[in-house]
């Protein structure tokens, strides 16, 4: 392959360095610059991040050998030789970058959540429409192997009818990672509200569409200076089912992270947890899908695979998601945090296009 995306990432923490090696083993990729306020990582030295998932990047030291180093994100962003801008940063800093990434005329890749409120959300949906290039958010777990092969199962009917759906997502303390401990602030990172359980609240969606109504309950200020650090939600979808989720980070570091999902259908149940994904069907017969033929070994790397791919062969990235749904899992997190303060159902706002 001649052309290769000329790409650059702002934030070399574990998701800006788990991208870079994912975008080095995509031949039509060239990382041409990174951006990050760290000397240390600017120089390569990434032994101080810590991840609570494995299947990323757990290296000590990154080779970054003929990449131009910026310590200002708006310096790579102005830099002409560059294609595409990966966004790594904590969530508050996220539509900042995003909108000056947007305007510089560069197809944009930024990680979730797409910013700390609806209301900014739908401000950089409008500037993604309008600027005419690619706009992509990382919900990775939509393109997650065992997600994505259940949901495509599920939508083509081979499970029958939904009954009972229960998504969970489990992390050590997040407490004192991250650069100026930004995960424990609230007006930073929105708590695991939006650092991790938007994830669930995306599946829920994608899955079954918009739930009309959610009620939560959870802990607060455990782990964190101000967040809510577990919720555990039920969804009311309006017709007569109903769904459950659970997330957090208030386990103690160490704790192995989970995240699983249980489905109950009229012809199978199925798991996926720390002994992989089953099916068990109602006739008695079990399956235990092989996914590595079919799929990359992390979502990470399915979803980065196809935003390359859709910048050099055409399309709009919209396949799994489109710019639309951006802000209706942001919309359930605003009405599950309200369940939280105030302990009633509430209904859930959605911004219309």
């Amino acid at each position: 392959m001649d052309y290769k995306v000329r790409t650059g990432i702002i934030g070399l923490g574990f998701m800006g360095a788990t991208h870079l090696n994912i975008y080095r083993e995509n031949p039509g990729v060239r990382v041409v610059a990174i951006a990050d306020v760290d000397l240390k990582k600017r120089q390569g030295d990434i032994s101080a991040v810590v991840a609570n998932i494995s299947g990323g990047d757990n290296s000590q030291n990154i080779n970054l050998e003929g990449v131009r180093v910026y310590a200002d994100g708006m310096d790579l962003i102005a830099d002409p030789d560059i294609d595409l801008i990966d966004i790594c940063l904590p969530g508050f800093l996220h539509k900042k970058f995003a909108l000056a990434a947007i305007a510089s005329g560069k197809h944009v890749f930024c990680e979730k959540p797409l910013a700390m409120t609806v209301s900014d959300a739908a401000e950089l949906v409008a500037a993604a429409k309008r600027s005419g290039k690619i706009f992509m958010v990382g919900m990775c777990v939509r393109f997650w192997p065992e997600y994505r092969y259940v949901r495509e199962q599920y939508k083509a009917g081979n499970y029958g009818r939904i009954r009972q759906a229960f998504f969970k997502r489990f992390s050590p303390t997040v407490s004192g990672n991250g650069w100026n401990n930004w995960f424990a602030e609230q007006k930073m990172s929105g708590g695991a509200l939006l650092e991790m359980h938007l994830h669930d609240v995306d599946q829920m969606l994608y899955f079954f569409g918009r739930p009309q109504r959610v009620t939560a309950t959870g802990c607060r200020g455990m782990r964190s200076q101000d967040c809510w650090d577990h919720v555990f939600c039920f969804y009311d979808f309006g017709n007569g089912f109903s769904a459950v989720a659970e997330g957090g980070w208030t386990a103690a570091k160490g704790t192995p992270f989970e995240m699983n999902f249980q489905l109950i259908c009229d012809d199978a149940t199925v798991i996926f947890n720390h002994a992989g994904l089953n099916i068990y069907y109602e006739d008695g017969h079990t399956e235990k899908p092989n996914l590595s033929s079919f799929f990359r070994p992390t979502g990470w790397h399915e979803e980065i695979d196809y935003l390359i791919d859709t910048i050099l062969y055409g399309g709009t990235a919209d396949k799994y998601m489109a710019l639309d749904e951006l802000t209706d899992g942001i919309s359930i997190v605003e009405a599950e945090r309200a369940s939280l303060e105030c302990g009633l159902p509430v209904t859930v706002k959605y911004m219309e296009a």
